[in-house]
């Protein structure tokens, strides 16, 4: 499409609003580049993405016990995070009323009950009032009131184990920002999972760029080639046609930008395994190993274990061995009293998918185990990222849940700091930030169906960043 052609069908601005530079604009087909290399939309986005948008800052794993805290950075904005009782978190503006110092960095614990400002020792209860002040008589005449120094605090909802918060006093119900998913969220039971292990890896390209990688599944063959032989040799030119598996994917765009992919039963986890030879168990075994090795949080070696205690079993006329499988994880479950997915098929179709919450989580789900990544930019340099990976399961009822503790990537083409998969993925994304930034890259070009779920995310991003007061509701 010619550039004359992208700008009359570029989504213009709202009536009374300055024009947009192309290069930030929406097309049906694409997005301008400059939304992810101009620094004045990265500002932009601050402004008006994230400073009103219900985000996850935290999983409540960070913060078990009354007294603990952690601190959640976007952009220039630090918010400070407290479990206040059992069953109660409170977000605060990260900084003493006084004179702005921080009150916290990282995660720890308060310790009697209170918070205290390190610099001239101001305390507060936990739940934001004012428990001493230091020569208070010497401020507003003698007459501060605790309004006047309370802590400030910031909305903040629980959800499938999740602390969202939102900064604008204005925002847009979190019960109706989650709705479109949030059945599915609860169906596949990500709020009784809990903390295996938490990575935190600096990449040098635009949070967006990060996050789209994991948006599609045709990325796969070429990306991921030991995950799909024979699609690897279609895209190398060895071979005219394959079985693709993301042929099988379908994908689903929700309102408030939310979205999913699932694969149905055409998935390893279903019992599908393309260009079969040989023994179905054994292909599938060597498949699900593959994101074992590979991923170490999706799938675990345990359920590739109840995958292999099948061996020798008939298969029962009218199921398959996906469906066996199925019933023997569950069975496993109910064993140790492990909470697991609702067993419906539409739960079962996500095993392997992905649910994304706009604008920067996604969930990858199977058998009581979710991989869940984040995606943030770093201050408001557009082409430096903080990209995150979550690995959380279902516990058995006498196990007691971890503290999550956040183990921070030095080298993420490091093997023994990153697995196999991630390092693909993440090997990819500074190539196409470097990209972004040729002068004769004016757009990105989305897929109809295999990228629907960006675009989507960039319309809902749209409507924020053209709002230019409130909450986009």
């Amino acid at each position: 499409m010619s550039d004359t052609s992208h700008r009359a069908h570029s989504q213009g601005p709202s009536s009374g609003e300055t024009a947009w530079p192309e290069g930030w604009l929406t097309s049906p087909y694409g997005v301008g580049v400059g939304r992810y290399i101009d620094p004045a939309f990265a500002r932009l986005e601050h402004e008006r993405l994230w400073m009103r948008v219900w985000q996850v800052a935290a999983r409540l794993d960070e913060i078990p016990g009354i007294g603990d805290y952690t601190t959640y950075e976007i952009g220039d904005q630090s918010f400070l995070l407290v479990r206040v009782e059992a069953f109660t978190v409170k977000a605060y503006y990260n900084a003493c009323p006084h004179r702005g110092t921080a009150l916290a960095e990282g995660c720890g614990h308060f310790g009697r009950g209170r918070i205290m400002c390190p610099f001239h020792g101001w305390r507060w209860h936990l739940d934001g009032r004012v428990q001493f002040v230091l020569e208070r008589q010497e401020f507003r005449g003698g007459q501060l009131r605790d309004s006047d120094v309370a802590l400030k605090e910031v909305k903040v909802a629980l959800f499938a184990g999740f602390v969202f918060i939102n900064p604008d006093p204005h925002a847009q119900p979190f019960d109706e920002f989650i709705a479109p998913v949030r059945g599915l969220i609860e169906d596949l039971a990500i709020g009784e999972m809990h903390h295996r292990w938490w990575k935190s890896l600096p990449v040098p390209a635009n949070w967006k760029v990060a996050q789209e990688a994991f948006h599609e599944a045709f990325h796969v063959p070429t990306t991921h080639p030991q995950l799909e032989k024979s699609g690897a040799q279609v895209v190398a030119g060895e071979r005219g046609d394959a079985e693709f598996t993301h042929r099988y994917v379908q994908y689903e765009v929700f309102p408030h930008g939310h979205g999913r992919f699932f694969g149905g039963d055409k998935t390893p986890m279903a019992g599908h395994v393309n260009d079969l030879q040989g023994d179905l168990l054994d292909a599938m075994t060597a498949r699900l190993n593959l994101l074992v090795d590979g991923l170490d949080a999706q799938v675990l070696k345990e359920d590739v274990d109840v995958l292999q205690g099948l061996r020798g079993k008939p298969i029962p006329e009218g199921s398959s061995l996906g469906a066996e499988f199925a019933k023997a994880l569950f069975a496993q479950a109910a064993a140790q009293k492990r909470p697991m997915p609702k067993p419906t098929r539409e739960v079962l179709s996500q095993w392997g998918g992905e649910v994304f919450i706009f604008p920067n989580v996604m969930i990858l789900p199977f058998a009581g185990n979710a991989m869940i990544y984040r995606a943030r930019p770093n201050g408001f340099d557009p082409d430096r990222c903080t990209f995150e990976i979550l690995s959380t399961r279902t516990l058995p009822e006498d196990v007691k849940p971890q503290r999550a503790t956040l183990q921070r990537v030095t080298d993420p083409t490091d093997p023994e700091q990153v697995r196999l998969i991630p390092r693909q993925d993440v090997g990819n994304i500074p190539r196409v930030q470097r990209g972004l930034h040729a002068r004769g890259m004016h757009q990105v070009w989305l897929a109809a169906n295999q990228e629907k779920v960006i675009l989507g995310m960039h319309r809902e991003l749209d409507r924020y960043l053209r709002s230019d007061s409130g909450a986009a509701g």
